[in-house]
């Protein structure tokens, strides 16, 4: 019975082993009814989820060039960014930009750009180095997560987005104020403050704000400027009543006989959920850890309130210096355009001139502009020193204008009485001007010197 049971094994065993596979007629399989752009996609696609990453960007750019109408060029385009995303690297992140922004150039109105436009500012995020080095990734980050939340604000990502702003603006503030630091130590106030006075400006949700605006104040005490210290102090009290510096700022203020303000209720909550936001504790192990990576810590980075989406080279708020020693007061207001997605077959979104000529008169609030620039100028000597010090501001303003117009009355009476007369009406005039100038450059130099008195 043995020997009867292993010989019926063995022939089941040769009968597995040498059974020959039927061909398969594939003729009639359902894959040869495939339109070519799809399998040329579908292969990529496969080629990209199993690792190669060359392979599929090949076979993706055969499709786009060999197929230029296909329904599958978008999908085919952004699958190629993405590609260089995953495979990383400083070469392969750059080409995932231009890849990135190429898709939003071609396909603004898809809804896929604004996925391609955050993934353009997370490549610049992921490449961002600490607050003491290059700042140039986290610049172009910061500008681009703005970009992306002025012109799709209604996206899904649009949260992530401002979580992320908010770190990077962490990170740029840390190296300005890192830099401030070293200078108010060093006693070198004019640098110090030039420094601080943008930091607290443009980067409110700062973790380190109450303590720049503090040193803001004792720098301007220190120049015996108190109206100016005074503002800084208030803003403490009334921006960060929660901050470590609130009571020392009431103090300050106490003694320089000037009003303390009430905590504003909104910066209150702010603050309050700042303090009980979850954040991981710092110890030796976080701190050498730190040390061993190149990438910044953000823990510290606020997880509420409006980031600043403002770009830096539009924020003109302050006093802007211009060539031919002129100067011109910013009023920091920039208008950013909402893009609308819409899919094939929908109609127009509302509000929108694809369904008929609207005009634009581009003058017709020119008047209202100049006299509210003129209001601006009169009241905003000194923007960086806030709100609560408006009425010193304002005088020291209307001072300055009085100067500057009592100078250009007297200069207009020298140049009548010179044109009546008969004799050296050129060189007259001419003495007039230089002398006009010179009374401009001297009110002009005069307010600069209320601002930063040392």
């Amino acid at each position: 019975m043995c020997a009867l049971t292993l010989v019926t094994a063995s022939q089941c065993t040769a009968q597995v082993v040498f059974h020959k596979k039927k061909p398969v007629d594939k003729s009639t399989d359902a894959s040869n009814t495939v339109e070519p752009d799809k399998q040329l996609y579908d292969k990529a696609m496969n080629d990209i989820k199993h690792g190669k990453q060359e392979v599929g960007r090949l076979g993706l750019q055969t499709l786009i060039n060999t197929y230029p109408d296909s329904e599958y060029l978008a999908k085919a385009k952004l699958a190629i960014a993405d590609s260089y995303f995953k495979e990383g690297g400083s070469s392969n992140i750059t080409l995932a930009i231009n890849a990135y922004k190429d898709f939003i150039v071609f396909f603004p109105f898809l809804p896929e750009a604004a996925y391609a436009q955050m993934q353009v500012a997370m490549c610049n995020y992921n490449e961002m180095t600490k607050p003491d080095r290059d700042s140039t990734h986290a610049k172009e980050a910061e500008s681009e997560f703005q970009t992306f939340l002025m012109k799709y604000p209604k996206d899904p990502l649009v949260p992530q987005a401002e979580q992320r702003l908010r770190e990077v603006q962490e990170v740029l503030a840390e190296g300005q104020f890192r830099v401030a630091y070293y200078y108010y130590l060093k006693g070198d106030r004019r640098a110090a403050a030039g420094r601080l006075m943008p930091l607290v400006r443009r980067y409110p949700l700062y973790s380190k704000s109450d303590t720049a605006l503090w040193m803001l104040g004792d720098i301007f005490e220190k120049s015996e400027r108190k109206d100016m210290a005074g503002s800084y102090y208030a803003q403490i009290v009334k921006n960060y009543p929660l901050s470590s510096h609130d009571n020392d700022a009431k103090a300050k203020l106490k003694a320089f006989g000037m009003p303390v303000p009430q905590p504003d209720p909104k910066a209150l909550e702010w603050m309050t959920a700042e303090q009980n936001a979850p954040r991981p504790k710092e110890n030796m192990i976080h701190k050498s850890k730190d040390m061993l990576h190149s990438t910044p810590d953000v823990h510290s980075a606020a997880v509420n309130g409006m980031p600043n989406l403002e770009p830096e080279g539009e924020d003109n708020s302050g006093d802007i210096l211009r060539g031919g020693n002129t100067s011109q007061i910013g009023t920091g207001k920039t208008t950013g355009a909402v893009v609308e997605v819409v899919k094939p077959g929908e109609s127009a979104p509302a509000g929108s001139t694809a369904g008929g000529s609207t005009s634009e008169d581009p003058n017709a609030n020119a008047s209202g502009g100049d006299a509210a620039n003129g209001a601006t100028g009169a009241a905003a000597t000194n923007p960086q020193a806030g709100a609560a010090d408006a009425s010193s501001s304002g005088t020291a303003a209307s001072g300055t204008d009085a100067t500057s117009d009592s100078s250009a009355a007297a200069g207009s009476q020298d140049n009548t009485a010179n044109a009546d007369s008969k004799d050296n009406t050129q060189p007259a005039s001419a003495d007039n001007t230089q002398s006009q100038n010179g009374k401009e450059s001297s009110s002009k130099k005069k307010g600069i010197h209320k601002v930063l008195p040392w």
